[in-house]
């Protein structure tokens, strides 16, 4: 599934098409796609995993769900969920989930919640987390209402670098470990953004995917925790189950 910063990467790369208007729109999608054909692109925007693109009174959300992929001035040969053609070229979405957002886009988007926004507001996770203390933290970290854009491989990331064992509960960590997850949370994020630009993203890969721990040499667990029951690694030695 695709994490907040490769959606800011499908949001950068898609720049060319703002105040641009779609001549066709057409796709496999069962939304009227011809009801953006003849709009001008407002502006193109992302939430979470959300990207989001912005026409007058209408937007069109686009969630890569798990295997969702994108091809701008190409096409893959499997049919496009929606393909918006534009006189400068066109912008090609495939196995996603497309939904209108009707309104204004500041209605329906808290932006204080999205890791990579400049509006992120730590105080707000914080608040939000000290309400639930008995969830645990590999299941806060992918609430997408208090940490948008957030997924898989930055909760194991950063659960690694702030040796916090996954299934420790909210209110069991300390304070001062609390607020370095959630501060990781966003500077982890702008980190993967970073080597996803340069493709060397595994690379920096520390226990996601891991046999052996690189800080202690042990084995590391490999488990399906919690509510979310996403694919967790973690250090048994290292990581602190409070």
């Amino acid at each position: 599934m695709p994490e907040g910063p490769s959606i800011v990467i499908l949001r950068e790369a898609a720049a060319k098409f703002r105040r641009k208007t779609v001549r066709r729109a057409i796709g496999n999608s069962s939304l009227d796609l011809t009801r953006m054909e003849g709009r001008r692109v407002l502006s193109l925007r992302s939430w979470g995993k959300h990207f989001l693109i912005e026409f007058s009174g209408f937007s069109l959300r686009v969630h890569m769900l798990m295997f969702g992929s994108y091809r701008i001035d190409e096409r893959k040969p499997a049919p496009p969920r929606v393909s918006l053609q534009f006189d400068n070229g066109e912008l090609n979405i495939y196995a996603s989930s497309l939904k209108y957002i009707e309104g204004p886009l500041d209605d329906t988007y808290d932006w204080r919640t999205d890791v990579m926004n400049d509006a992120w507001d730590p105080r707000l996770a914080r608040r939000r987390l000290k309400l639930q203390p008995e969830t645990l933290v590999c299941d806060a970290l992918l609430d997408q209402d208090l940490f948008a854009g957030v997924g898989n491989i930055i909760k194991n990331e950063v659960l690694f670098r702030q040796r916090v064992h996954p299934e420790s509960r909210i209110g069991d960590l300390p304070p001062r470990v609390l607020g370095r997850v959630i501060t990781d949370a966003r500077e982890y994020s702008f980190r993967f953004l970073e080597w996803k630009r340069a493709f060397e993203l595994r690379n920096h890969w520390q226990i996601h995917t891991k046999r052996t721990c690189p800080n202690c040499g042990g084995p590391v667990s490999k488990t399906y925790p919690g509510k979310s029951k996403r694919r967790t690694f973690f250090c048994p030695n290292c990581q602190v189950r409070y």
